[in-house]
């Protein structure tokens, strides 16, 4: 099914083909999205856990199936183009999988993926691994009576979501905060994986900051570039999709800015492609804004920049900013004066930069040692499969 991408570097693994299914020709598990990239860090993890588990993954989602996790059936799909193919790929999806248990990863997906699941009667795991409440605050195109009906929407999603066998959610301040009586809720933190991060490296001879993630406003773009103009000599590779509505403004930098050949930009890539960078990087950046859907995240690429033993520069949100400062693993930084001063001194005085990284590495190994969330999920999964 998979053939090798020749714009992927050696040695990054791809989905392997043919995949074996469970007893009977059907998977264990089928992951169903209407949104998500068969590339998504958080779809890796857990699919990776579960074929760590023994069971058997198909995944339904959009994308390059070399993109894809190893070792799942991948049947992909081009992002689909307007509200109303969005709603009909949403709709149509749970219905395509054979898997035993249906694993959600997109709220649009939960009405029709818990009607197929009771007329199917197959157990539903509904992965709700954002605040959609507060997210839909940081949207510019959520405004009005737009926003009214969609607030409407996600409390219909939410309600529907408590009836699934299990509910995962990345953080506990994610709602649901409850489920039904007799039903589960699994908080699975975005919690690194060390089969795509690099170890710690020694840092390029040229200062060199990555970012890792979704690419917008909110999420530091413009902090980050204008950092970038006053630190002369740092280059920044940003790895992610650039939204839509930022599109412009960026082509607008690239045109005009002094900087705009020292900024790299990647695009959408699969986890170990997109964490190679990290080998040689100084710093990792995670510049987001303090919005509703932010104010209490950890964003998981803090996490990752840490377990890859990069110094952390981060916006004071709260529960960021803590882990950076009890780690000792980078700076809190307040925007982007501060950030391009940090990263001026930096490159006077790299060796100040050494212990700040063998710090955030000692935190990840310390902190991340043992069985993970991931790895108890994929024991829920496969109880939820072997259910009669």
């Amino acid at each position: 099914m998979i053939a090798s991408r020749p714009d992927l570097a050696p040695g990054v693994a791809l989905a392997a083909a043919p995949v074996a299914l469970g007893a009977g020709g059907r998977p264990d598990i089928s992951v169903v999205s209407s949104g998500h990239d068969v590339a998504d860090a958080r779809l890796h993890r857990e699919v990776a856990a579960a074929r760590a588990a023994g069971l058997t993954v198909e995944v339904l989602a959009l994308g390059h199936p070399a993109d894809g996790p190893c070792g799942a059936d991948l049947r992909t799909r081009p992002r689909p183009r307007g509200v109303a193919a969005r709603v009909a790929l949403a709709v149509a999806q749970p219905w395509r999988a054979h898997g035993r248990v249906l694993l959600t990863l997109d709220p649009d997906v939960v009405p029709a993926a818990l009607l197929a699941a009771r007329l199917r009667r197959r157990p539903l795991v509904v992965d709700l691994h954002e605040d959609y409440l507060a997210l839909l605050d940081d949207r510019p195109w959520s405004r009005g009576a737009v926003r009214g009906l969609l607030r409407a929407g996600v409390r219909a999603v939410l309600a529907a979501a408590r009836r699934a066998d299990l509910v995962v959610v990345a953080d506990e301040h994610v709602p649901p905060a409850t489920t039904r009586t007799g039903r589960q809720r699994l908080v699975v933190r975005n919690a690194p994986s060390w089969s795509y991060l690099p170890p710690p490296s020694r840092p390029d001879p040229q200062p060199r900051a990555l970012y890792v993630g979704d690419v917008r406003r909110t999420r530091g773009l413009q902090t980050m570039l204008a950092a970038l103009e006053d630190a002369p000599g740092w280059t920044l590779d940003v790895v992610g999709p650039v939204a839509s509505a930022d599109a412009a403004w960026l082509e607008r930098w690239r045109s005009s800015s002094t900087a705009a050949a020292r900024a790299r930009f990647h695009g959408r890539m699969p986890p170990e492609a997109a964490w190679k960078l990290a080998s040689g990087a100084w710093v990792g950046l995670s510049m987001l804004e303090d919005t509703p859907a932010f104010h209490e995240a950890v964003p998981s690429k803090l996490y990752e920049y840490l377990a890859a033993g990069l110094a952390v520069a981060t916006t004071p949100l709260p529960r960021a900013a803590e882990i950076v400062r009890a780690s000792g693993g980078g700076v809190v930084v307040a925007d982007a004066a501060a950030l391009s001063a940090t990263l001026r001194s930096w490159a006077v005085r790299p060796e100040e930069l050494e212990p700040v990284r063998a710090a955030a590495a000692r935190w990840a190994r310390e902190t991340f040692a043992g069985i993970s969330a991931y790895d108890e999920l994929a024991g829920r999964l496969r109880e939820l499969s072997r259910r009669p």
